[in-house]
């Protein structure tokens, strides 16, 4: 990172903790909403992913004979670890979240050498391995408000995979309305079709309960960016292109492809444009870079959302989009201090 800023350097008041912080208070409505409409199991994910990240941070650290409170209190591990666990279904096992936590911070974060020098998203890293690697557990979800669970229920089914007895995992588990849409369209089925078979789950842009979350995402995105933690240049290029996308084909064909507001407010849209894509460790550092590798993510969403084989494609979008950072950033240098910006 230190190769692509020139001198002087300026104080800058913000610190690594102060900024984690900001971005862990302003994900919290999300998550609120996100528990509100899918059950305990986001919180039950939450706590076993914050420790296996402590752990698995502390314990790395220490065989790097590196200071361990230090990088502990910086707040990074814990953020990576909230980030996967809102990532990954409610029911879960789990294993499931340990071994996408361990991934997220021993692989992804500390094998490349720790904070600031991973060139890939820890987080989206640990959901990419998780989704090829066990797909049954990855792509089956709770219907919003009507699954039927407690906290016990979560609780139980976390540490013995077990569920009450007049439920079943199948029965009660189905596709998002991401995934739903798309296979249904690929069935032959038009859009209105679609909603008319499955009513319950959707509701006035988007899948019932997933529009909500996404307001409150795109809320904290917008504080994040008020107090600048965040730049606006990633999440409004990303938003763009993805809407630009979802335009052009919904008015080319009505039935076949789904309108802007279902993409902008369906799965992980509004937490992958402000609070995955931004991160400053593995994104374009310039402005129009910045601009640049926001755009490729929001166009890789729409592309792998209706003709891939992952309903939601965030993860992979900002994966792809963190291998051409380094050569966006070649091309397009943030300005030397005192210098005239021509490339802008």
């Amino acid at each position: 990172m230190s190769s692509l800023h020139s001198s002087p350097y300026m104080k800058n008041h913000e610190s690594v903790p102060r900024m984690m912080v900001a971005v862990i208070f302003t994900l919290i409505p999300g998550i609120l909403v996100y528990v509100h409409f899918f059950g305990y199991g986001i919180l039950i994910n939450i706590t076993l992913a914050i420790i296996t990240a402590v752990a698995s941070e502390a314990a790395i650290l220490k065989l790097r004979h590196r200071p361990v409170k230090y990088f502990l209190l910086d707040g990074s591990a814990v953020l990576t670890a909230i980030l996967l666990a809102i990532s990954i279904p409610p029911l879960a096992p789990w294993w499931l979240i340990v071994i996408g936590t361990a991934f997220a911070i021993v692989i992804a974060k500390h094998l490349y050498g720790g904070t600031g020098y991973n060139p890939f998203n820890p987080a989206m890293a640990g959901f990419a391995m998780l989704l090829v690697s066990f797909p049954k557990e990855m792509t089956a979800w709770i219907p919003a408000l009507s699954h039927g669970l407690d906290f016990t229920d979560f609780l139980r089914y976390s540490l013995s995979e077990t569920l009450p007895e007049n439920s079943s995992y199948d029965a009660i588990t189905m596709a998002t309305p991401l995934d739903t849409v798309k296979t249904s369209l690929n069935m032959g089925f038009t859009l209105d079709e679609v909603h008319s078979r499955n009513e319950a789950l959707f509701g006035n842009m988007a899948g019932r309960g997933w529009e909500w979350i996404n307001i409150l995402f795109m809320i904290g995105g917008i504080i994040l960016i008020a107090i600048r933690v965040i730049s606006w240049h990633i999440p409004v290029a990303m938003l763009a292109a993805l809407s630009f996308m979802a335009m052009i084909f919904h008015f080319s064909d009505a039935d076949s492809f789904a309108p802007v507001s279902f993409h902008l407010f369906s799965g992980a849209t509004m937490l992958g444009a402000f609070f995955i894509a931004t991160d400053p460790v593995t994104a374009a550092a310039s402005t129009k870079g910045r601009l640049i590798y926001g755009a490729g993510i929001g166009v890789l969403v729409y592309i792998i959302r209706t003709w891939g084989g992952y309903p939601d494609a965030i993860a992979f979008s900002v994966l792809l989009m963190n291998m051409t950072a380094p050569m966006i950033d070649y091309y397009f240098k943030p300005v030397v201090f005192g210098a005239t910006d021509k490339s802008s």
